[in-house]
């Protein structure tokens, strides 16, 4: 039985692109532990804790080295990680090295005795510019990564890269690079089944689909929105989470 949950990373963790009435973000992060708490509460009443640290923007080395041993010294019973996203859409990027630091901080979390829920991000590639280039460097780090993670002790791998229905574009947030509704509630989906778990039955893929976001990947509204303020923070040396704190920093009763 999972009672706690931290959850560290970038947008994808964070929740961009699955905002909430309230413009707060949801994510798939948010709908595992809502998954999580669902089936213990079919056992008993004690609360179920969680915690998401994921920062957007965060490159990988940022991601270890900002939250990997917050989220260790919490001492939950599950963390989940991802993180590489943002190293694969810059000119260089060291697969070898990046490849590297995944198996440090998947070793440094069993060490402990926490168990990892390990995530690949899903193939955004179809709806961005450079998509090709992208989408052989993401494919060959998820290859490689599924190759040694996929039957390590205390490690379950959620590959969401080669989830074929998650190329379709409704899928996608309006900036195609981060998921939208559906898309999170198919990673957390996918994330329970690999975790062995149902999803709580009440939950409506096709309802998320029907999210009413104007999705125009490639026209010019597209590049001036997205691709335009993108291309500036490169050229800047900017992110998109300078600034910005840990989305859930303490494990804290979920729902909160």
């Amino acid at each position: 039985m999972i009672n706690s949950y931290v959850a560290i990373g970038d947008s994808f963790t964070e929740g961009l692109g699955d905002p909430r009435q309230d413009g707060t973000l949801r994510g798939w992060a948010d709908r595992v532990a809502e998954g999580l708490a669902f089936h213990k509460s079919t056992v008993d009443n004690d609360p179920f804790l969680y915690a998401n640290l994921a920062i957007r923007g965060r490159k990988l080395r940022q991601v270890l080295d900002e939250q990997l041993d917050v989220a260790i010294e919490m001492k939950p019973d599950l963390i989940s990680f991802n993180g590489g996203g943002n190293d694969i859409l810059r000119p260089n990027f060291p697969l070898a090295e990046t490849t590297a630091m995944v198996k440090q901080a998947v070793s440094k979390i069993r060490n402990a005795g926490i168990a990892v829920l390990l995530l690949a991000g899903p193939d955004p590639c179809d709806h961005l510019p450079l998509g090709k280039l992208f989408h052989a460097r993401a494919g060959e780090f998820t290859d490689v990564t599924g190759q040694w993670a996929g039957n390590l002790a205390g490690v379950t791998y959620c590959d969401n890269f080669h989830d074929l229905t998650l190329r379709a574009p409704q899928y996608w947030s309006e900036d195609g690079l981060h998921l939208g509704r559906a898309g999170h509630m198919k990673v957390a989906m996918n994330s329970l089944n690999a975790l062995g778990l149902t999803p709580p039955p009440y939950w409506s893929i096709n309802e998320a689909l029907n999210d009413g976001v104007n999705r125009h990947f490639g026209d010019v509204t597209y590049y001036r929105q997205h691709v335009a303020p993108w291309i500036k923070r490169r050229l800047t040396g900017k992110s998109s989470g300078d600034g910005r704190s840990a989305k859930l920093p303490y494990l804290t009763n979920f729902p909160t």
